[in-house]
């Protein structure tokens, strides 16, 4: 026999034998078939198995006959397996292979076979695998519990280790963190209390994996101070480490304290990884701590992370949250390459941060982009279109995604609603609702305040008894829809029931969103001492919305010694709004008090605040164009006019007298008049009169609150055309149709 053999074997192996060589990982194995000769082959006629060459090699032959399972066999499988199969067919056909050739109680093999069924998702499978196992060791336990707790059924892997300990299997530092990533996620304190007894009994409580994982535990639990001393005692912590306390923090909300640990972090001399600064990102927008958020982008960039996708999305998110939308299109376009999560990132943040144009010019280049939106980028172009008025471009987003999955999905049904209620077409938002097949409470909400919106108020008292007969709690946002509705039509008998009825009927404690709403009801109504005494009683400091609400009330009514105490709240809270002084300056006008008007502009002068310019929105063939007060831009701006000019002599002539009183400057009658003209609600008006078909409604989005000379010209313009318009402020809907508005002259 050949001095290099280092194992000879005439007989057949047994199984375990066959499972022994297969498992080694530092020998290269020469197979010889006994049948085909009468002695023992030399070296180099032997048949040479494929296989990795391992570190150390040993050269070891093994003589065989043709009635044991070919060897070849059991080292193919292993190849495969260590391969990777690409689908559960293969790892099911490999499997197969193992029963045949009686090799199904190999564990090394069967743990392969495990890893891989977990891999594809069929826990099942795998389950069925370990029960027909005879005699299970320690790392099929642990893949088990691995793989439970790598496809989310982290109550089966506590099962599994549970069986495990009844079984007298000992856990490792293998199984200590798989079995605590299970007990934080199902919040099971008591048994993650108990291993981590026996993580110190066995003496892992210095592996610094095992350490890391209880540290995760007792975070994800909300108990950060025992956290906080398994932390203390990690004798070298690594970036998990640290990314564990840092997300412990931002689980219990304490984001300061996630952006301080991550500054310590840095100070020890240990290097983020991309996970660590996503997180602390997100820490930062939760706060919307700019400063803390542009301190991180430049440790990125000086650190050559700002690659990673991850991190670069999660870069553009604090920005958008942060309103700065400059400096998030900058990340963006940096970005080496974008995944749908970037995309969508950026479509929502110009949606949400007023910028609907630009959500939607973004979302046709990603399209020019052969990139396919998902249900998020939809909902961000639906949100765009909603805040545009484009019905037409909303209808054909909405046609882009699978209808059956936008009415089983409630967040893209809730945005369809929305986009529909919106662009002041009530009856397909009704459609959409009615067709959902999943309602739920944000469902409800949304049609709720929809009709509250355009006016329908007994709509949305009526929608609001079906909540309560299908057993839906109702919550904070149910009950700002419901006041909404009150405050659109002066019921202030049925506010004050629903406000006082909010804490005593339905255990929703009044947030300070209704108090707003409850002092805009009756500030309207003409009760400014009773909502001043509101305010005055609430619970909570009262903020710019409660007493901007009182001061539209002043407006309406003309109290300016009332609305004079109210500006100075607000002034307090917001000197750089220019809508305060824009706002009193009206009342004083008004009241034709021009010295103090006059003050009031002088005073936004010497401080530089800008009053923030008129602008509405139309759309006409899918495509949306802008106009500003006394714009001239436009291409059709000489048929605009000469519409206006057409318009102003038929009302003229049909009584109409302009409302100067509405205009800001002491200037004389005539320029009023021609100021009042030019609004850019009534340039959009004149548009869709000249572009659109007789008879199609008009529809119109403004940016401020609509003056009343507007509102009353419009009024009389629907009569005079015959033509309903639809114009949406920044307060609520205004259907004008035959000389009268949804709104009773009441907004």
């Amino acid at each position: 026999m050949s001095t290099t053999m280092s194992r000879l074997i005439h007989s057949r192996p047994s199984v375990s034998g066959l499972y022994a060589m297969a498992a080694s990982g530092n020998e290269r194995y020469l197979l010889v078939d006994c049948n085909k000769y009468d002695e023992p082959l030399k070296v180099e006629e032997a048949e040479t198995i494929d296989m990795p060459p391992p570190p150390t090699e040993k050269v070891v032959t093994i003589f065989t006959n043709a009635s044991c399972p070919s060897f070849s066999t059991v080292l193919k499988i292993k190849k495969c397996l260590l391969q990777g199969v690409n689908s559960l067919k293969q790892l099911k056909q490999a499997h197969a292979l193992l029963l045949h050739f009686n090799l199904n109680e190999n564990n090394y093999l069967l743990n392969m076979i495990l890893r891989s069924s977990f891999h594809f998702g069929d826990i099942d499978y795998s389950s069925l695998i370990f029960k027909q196992t005879k005699e299970p060791n320690i790392f099929l336990w642990n893949t088990m519990i691995r793989g439970f707790v790598s496809n989310e059924c982290f109550q089966q892997a506590i099962e599994f280790y549970n069986y495990m300990r009844m079984d007298r299997f000992f856990p490792n530092n293998f199984t200590f963190p798989f079995v605590l990533k299970a007990c934080a996620r199902q919040l099971d304190f008591q048994l993650g209390v108990k291993i981590h007894t026996l993580i110190v009994k066995a003496g892992f409580d210095y592996d610094v994996f095992v350490k890391t994982s209880l540290l995760s535990f007792y975070a994800k639990c909300g108990y950060m101070e025992d956290a906080l001393k398994v932390f203390d005692d990690i004798p070298d912590k690594n970036a998990v480490s640290w990314t564990a306390v840092i997300s412990g923090y931002i689980s219990d909300g304490k984001f300061r304290e996630a952006i301080d640990m991550f500054s310590r972090l840095l100070e020890m001399g240990v290097r983020p990884d991309g996970f660590s600064l996503v997180k602390v990102l997100y820490a930062c927008s939760k706060l919307g701590d700019l400063n803390s958020g542009e301190w991180i982008d430049r440790y990125i960039k000086k650190a050559g992370m700002g690659r990673n996708i991850f991190v670069a999305t999660a870069l553009v998110d604090l920005y958008v949250k942060c309103g700065n939308m400059e400096k998030a299109c900058c990340v963006f376009d940096e970005m080496p390459e974008k995944d749908i999560v970037s995309w969508t990132t950026m479509i929502q943040g110009y949606a949400s941060n007023g910028l609907p144009k630009e959500a939607l010019d973004l979302f046709f280049k990603m399209q020019r982009e052969n990139l396919k939106p998902d249900r998020y980028v939809m909902v961000g172009v639906l949100s765009a279109c909603a805040r545009l008025g484009a019905l037409e471009l909303g209808e054909w987003a909405s046609n882009l995604m699978d209808r059956n999955e936008l009415l089983s999905n409630p967040v893209l049904g809730t945005a369809l609603i929305d986009m529909y209620t919106k662009c002041g077409s009530m009856a397909q938002a009704w459609e959409v609702f009615r067709g959902m097949k999943d309602k739920d409470r944000v469902v409800w909400n949304a049609v709720i305040s929809g009709f509250a919106m355009n006016g329908h108020v007994k709509a949305a008292l009526g929608i609001f008894g079906q909540v309560e007969k299908c057993g839906i709690q109702p919550d904070e946002n149910t009950f700002v829809g419901l006041l909404c509705a009150c405050t659109h039509a002066g019921l202030v008998d049925e506010g004050r029931k629903f406000f006082n009825g909010m804490s005593t009927v339905y255990c929703v404690s009044p947030t300070i969103e209704h108090y707003g709403c409850m002092v805009d009801l009756l500030g309207r109504s003409d009760l400014l001492d009773e909502a001043h005494r509101l305010i005055k009683s609430m619970p909570m400091e009262p903020n710019v919305i409660v007493w901007g609400a009182l001061l539209g009330g002043c407006r309406l009514h003309k109290n300016t010694v009332l609305a004079e105490h109210v500006l100075k709240q607000l002034i307090a809270l917001e000197p750089w709004n220019s809508g305060n002084y824009v706002l009193l300056s009206n009342i004083y006008s008004a009241n034709r008090k021009w010295d103090d008007a006059a003050k009031i502009r002088s005073t936004m002068n010497e401080r530089g605040i800008q009053k923030i310019p008129g602008c509405s929105w139309i759309e006409v063939d899918g495509v949306v164009h802008e106009f500003h007060v006394g714009d001239k831009l436009h291409p059709l701006s000489e048929k605009i006019y000469a519409k206006l000019d057409e318009l102003a002599k038929k009302m003229k002539a049909a009584g109409f007298v302009p409302t100067t009183d509405y205009v800001l400057f002491d200037i004389d009658e005539e320029e009023k008049e021609h100021f009042l003209g030019c609004h850019s609600e009534k340039l959009a008006l004149a548009f869709g009169l000249v572009s659109t078909a007789p008879k199609e409604a008009i529809r119109i989005v403004k940016n401020l609150r609509i003056c009343g000379d507007c509102h009353e010209a419009i009024k009389l313009i629907s009569k005079i055309t015959g033509r309903d318009v639809v114009v949406r402020d920044n307060n609520r809907f205004h259907c004008f149709s035959d000389g009268s508005c949804s709104c009773k002259d009441f907004w």
